[in-house]
């Protein structure tokens, strides 16, 4: 299981906002509705000030499900817990260029263990900070909201910084978004260039996954062919 080739948009939902006491069903609804991907977002109340799933978590999912696990690693010292989460079941692992000590190595070491690999930045950090390393990842994901907490409203200003990530990039890498994205929100990001589009509360919050999924995939596919 690897990321889908670029060029395709992926709607990708994010379990920070689903029911944590029946993720394998909540998983289960999403994947009926054609989604390749689930976001599994990582934070250890340091880098960032709440706490969800480690490892173990990511494995026993990882059983009830054949979609890509896109891991989001929200934590301090990346390095040092990236080879636990590989090993439990992630396809695609993503971290933060802020607290990345050797940044080049760790996509190196990611590639090695038979996953593709991802760098982050947060809303307030420059493009130029992912510049050398970014064409070296399988796909770079830019955050509209500070991390932490779901639900928050989307940043304008950080969803530009899309445009400049894709010129970096160009057409064979992935740019992915994470933050307050909805129906309203997809048109703009899409046209920013991003192409795989994290969705948590906007999808988790309807009583209706799947109509969610596609409504989004809707917003995204109009506002290409506009």
């Amino acid at each position: 299981m690897q990321l889908p080739k670029p060029g395709t948009i992926e709607i990708v939902p994010s379990i920070l906002s689903a029911d944590f006491a029946r993720l394998a069903d909540e998983i289960a609804e999403i994947e009926s509705a054609g989604v390749k991907m689930v976001h599994l977002d990582v934070m250890d109340g340091h880098f960032v000030p709440n706490i969800t799933i480690g490892p173990l978590v990511v494995e026993k999912l990882r059983g009830c499900s054949k979609l890509v696990f896109d891991s989001h690693l929200m934590i301090s010292e990346p390095e040092k817990y990236a080879e636990r989460f590989v090993k439990a079941g992630t396809n695609h692992l993503t971290f933060h260029i802020e607290v990345a000590n050797e940044p080049r190595k760790l996509i190196d070491k990611l590639h090695d263990w038979g996953v593709t690999a991802g760098v982050c930045i947060n809303p307030e950090t420059p493009v130029e900070t992912i510049k050398e390393v970014a064409p070296l990842c399988d796909m770079v994901l830019v955050m509209t909201v500070h991390p932490g907490f779901g639900g928050q409203k989307f940043i304008a200003e950080a969803a530009k910084k899309i445009v400049e990530v894709r010129k970096i990039v160009g057409p064979d890498i992935r740019v992915e978004v994470d933050g307050g994205i909805n129906t309203r929100t997809t048109p703009t990001v899409v046209s920013y260039g991003a192409d795989t589009l994290v969705a948590g509360d906007a999808i988790f919050s309807q009583p209706d996954r799947p109509a969610a999924i596609n409504s989004i995939r809707l917003a995204a596919e109009n506002s290409r062919t506009d």
